[in-house]
C-alpha cells in the first residue's frame, strides 16, 4: 500500500523512518487557518484539512490502495493557542508564558485513504501535559539565540536543546514531538492495514 505523509515535518518523518515504514511525503497546498480557540478542535481541523487536500490530489492519479496521514500540533497555555513564533519577541513571550508551569500539547491526526475501492477516514486529537522548570530571562534569551524555537509550536523542542527544562510530562512523549505513534498505529490497524 502506498503510504503518504501529508506533512513536511522532519520530526514526523524521523518517527516513521525509525519504525521502518516506507512512505513518501506530499505536503498540503492549503493555507492553514485557525478557526476556533479550542486546541483539540483546531488540531483535528488542521490535520483533516491537510489529509483531505492530499487525498484529493492523490486519488486523481492513484489506481491502487493508498493511505494518507495528516497531522498538526499546537501548544496551549491559559486558553491561548501558541503556534510557531513569528519572531524573537514572540518566542520569548511564549517561553515566559510556559515557564515554571504546566501547559498542554495537542496533536491532531487524520488518517484517510482508499482500500479495496472504499474510502476510509479517522480523525482524532491527543493531549499531553508538560511541566517546564522556571526559566530565567537569561535561559530564555540563550535558548532563543539557538534559533531552535522558530519552527516549533509553543517556541520549544522537547527533543532538542530545550529538553533539560522539561521537568515532567503526563501522556505520550511522541505526541509532544508531533506524532502520537501508538494511537496512529492503533487507528490504522482498525482498517486492517499494517504500517511496516
Amino acid at each position: 500500500m502506498d503510504i503518504i505523509l501529508a506533512s513536511g515535518s522532519p520530526r514526523r518523518r524521523e518517527i516513521l523512518e525509525k519504525q521502518g515504514v516506507c512512505f513518501r511525503i506530499v505536503t498540503s497546498e492549503k493555507e492553514e487557518k485557525i478557526t476556533c480557540n479550542d486546541p483539540s478542535k483546531t488540531v483535528k481541523e488542521l490535520s483533516e484539512m491537510k489529509a483531505t487536500d492530499v487525498f484529493a490530489r492523490i486519488e486523481k492519479d492513484e489506481k491502487d490502495d493508498f493511505l494518507v496521514i495528516g497531522a498538526d500540533t499546537v501548544v496551549a497555555c491559559d486558553g491561548h493557542i501558541l503556534g510557531k513564533p513569528a519572531d524573537r519577541e514572540k518566542a520569548c513571550e511564549m517561553l515566559r508564558m510556559i515557564s515554571g508551569r504546566e501547559h498542554y500539547v495537542y496533536t491532531g491526526v487524520c488518517i484517510t485513504g482508499k482500500k479495496d475501492g472504499k474510502i476510509f477516514k479517522s480523525c482524532f486529537a491527543e493531549e499531553t501535559a508538560v511541566f517546564v522548570s522556571r526559566l530565567t530571562e537569561e535561559e530564555i534569551e540563550d535558548y532563543v539565540d539557538t534559533g531552535e524555537p522558530f519552527d516549533k509550536a509553543g517556541g520549544y523542542a522537547i527533543q532538542g536543546l530545550f529538553a533539560p527544562y522539561v521537568e515532567r510530562i503526563e501522556g505520550d512523549y511522541y505526541n509532544i514531538v508531533g506524532f502520537p505513534l501508538s494511537r496512529v498505529v492503533r487507528e490504522i490497524k482498525k482498517f486492517k492495514i499494517k504500517l511496516a
